[in-house]
């Protein structure tokens, strides 16, 4: 026998708390590294590349099974997924604290990456479950903001953390906040008990893992055997042939991972696309900036998240504005306004001197806070809006996989082009471009961040498409 959730909302509040407490706990994971990257290398003794995959496996695990652990939530029950996530995201931290070498580390925080998917991809659903509809969009803003300061927060947290009490207490104190946590939500959600006869879609399921990994890989070591190694090319090219191969599956199989008939609303097509595209020079940025100050500029880990603790207040403060601008202008006007404020900052980190102040650096970085605060309110609910509402649980979940691709591609193409240009500027392959002058690290990342900035600017392209497919206005009648 069946049973349903009763629609209790005394809780609402303290549902929220619980999801928002996992939804900032497992974003700050992706981005807390960052800035412990240089220590991370140097406690190991790896190369860049190596010490990328820390970041990489974590995301990578993320996007790949986000969709599925949405429906493993309807097959036995959200509440219970959300929590055994918790349980696996708080035990892999442990692992996380104690890794005795990078090649476990990475395993680890792929072993993270299944709870912090379990926690995101529930996050919504139990959020909607436990608010009337009149609030429901509330409550979504609220999760949307908390992934914002959660993905912005990370560097800053971490550079207090690394520097107070060491790299491996970034993962570690995950631990007494996850029990509170888990005994939150044991208290605050409903326990979901309903079942669903969906299957699971493992073959699309393995396939876009697959071609991820293949994609990702090549793009990492290309950066030091170089793209025109056969391996690294074959690889590449069989990665781009998987993902052709997810999308003809996903067309074809009666219980698809991510349905693709969604991409026909052109609203929720372009939002993606928006936040793809401006996602993935915000690593550029989130990753980079990191090594930068410490291995060019000299800075240590607390001086390095204080230049950056300007983007999670500014987005802590902006995002509620951002909300009320959207409201009142519509997102079409707002979304514009955002991507070049962003890529202009973006131009202006371009012009960072190898010896930076700390005014220097914070005052570039508050344009990228700005345009990060002006952006993605009034896009989530431009891409949640477009769909009907009992589809906004599947919305959010596809917008969190592209949301994570941004981060996953711009980790991967930003650490290449900053070393392409290194190496190319030096008139050699660096085994690992920390070696190489300071000048020319300088010089490398400045064209590193243009490039950031012209993939940002490309954010406004589909705004343009939009425009130019709506139909003409016809004309007044004349008197």
């Amino acid at each position: 026998m069946q049973s349903t959730p009763t629609n209790d909302y005394s809780r609402k509040w303290w549902a929220l708390a619980a999801v928002g407490s996992g939804t900032f706990m497992s974003t700050v994971d992706g981005s807390i590294v960052n800035i412990a990257l240089n220590t991370i290398q140097q406690t190991y003794n790896a190369s860049l590349g190596q010490a990328e995959w820390v970041i990489l496996a974590y995301l990578l695990g993320i996007v790949c099974l986000l969709p599925s652990m949405g429906r493993l939530g309807d097959m036995i029950g959200r509440r219970r997924v959300y929590m055994t996530g918790f349980f696996l995201f708080a035990f892999s931290s442990v692992f996380c604290g104690f890794a005795w070498d990078i090649n476990s580390l990475v395993v680890f925080r792929l072993l993270q990456a299944v709870g912090a998917a379990m926690i995101q991809a529930m996050g919504v659903a139990l959020l909607i479950q436990a608010f009337p509809a009149s609030e429901r969009g509330r409550a979504l803003g609220y999760n949307a903001t908390i992934i914002s300061v959660g993905v912005a927060s990370g560097p800053v947290l971490g550079g207090v953390m690394i520097e107070s009490f060491g790299w491996r207490s970034i993962f570690l104190v995950n631990i007494p906040f996850s029990i509170i946590a888990i005994a939150v939500s044991y208290w605050a959600l409903t326990n979901d008990t309903q079942r669903s006869k969906q299957k699971f879609d493992y073959v699309g399921a393995v396939s876009l893992g697959a071609a991820l990994v293949a994609v990702l890989y090549a793009l990492t070591e290309g950066q030091h055997v170089g793209m025109s190694t056969p391996w690294v090319w074959q690889l590449f090219v069989a990665g781009i042939a998987g993902l052709g191969f997810f999308l003809w599956w996903e067309t074809k199989t009666t219980a698809p991972m991510i349905d693709l008939s969604f991409f026909k609303n052109r609203t929720f097509s372009i939002g993606l696309m928006q936040t793809y595209l401006i996602t993935l020079p915000q690593q550029f940025n989130y990753v980079l900036l990191p090594i930068y100050l410490q291995m060019v500029a000299g800075y240590d880990a607390r001086t390095t998240g204080l230049a950056m603790i300007v983007v999670p207040i500014t987005t802590a403060v902006l995002s509620s504005v951002s909300g009320r601008l959207s409201d009142t202008y519509g997102p079409k006007y707002i979304t514009p306004i955002a991507i070049v404020i962003w890529g202009s900052g973006l131009i202006f980190m371009s012009g960072l001197s190898a010896t930076p102040t700390l005014w220097d650096v914070a005052i570039r970085v508050f344009f990228i806070g700005v345009g990060v605060s002006l952006f993605f309110t009034p896009v989530n609910s431009s891409i949640m809006g477009s769909l009907p509402k009992e589809r906004s649980g599947i919305a959010n979940g596809i917008m969190s996989v592209v949301r994570t691709m941004g981060q996953i591609s711009g980790i991967s193409i930003g650490a290449f082009v900053w070393t392409y240009q290194v190496n190319t500027l030096g008139g050699k392959a660096f085994e690992d471009i920390s070696t190489a002058p300071q000048a020319i690290l300088q010089q490398g990342y400045s064209t590193t961040m243009l490039v950031a900035a012209a993939v940002c600017f490309c954010g406004l392209l589909p705004l343009l498409y939009h425009l130019k497919a709506r139909p003409p206005v016809a004309p007044a009648p004349t008197a």
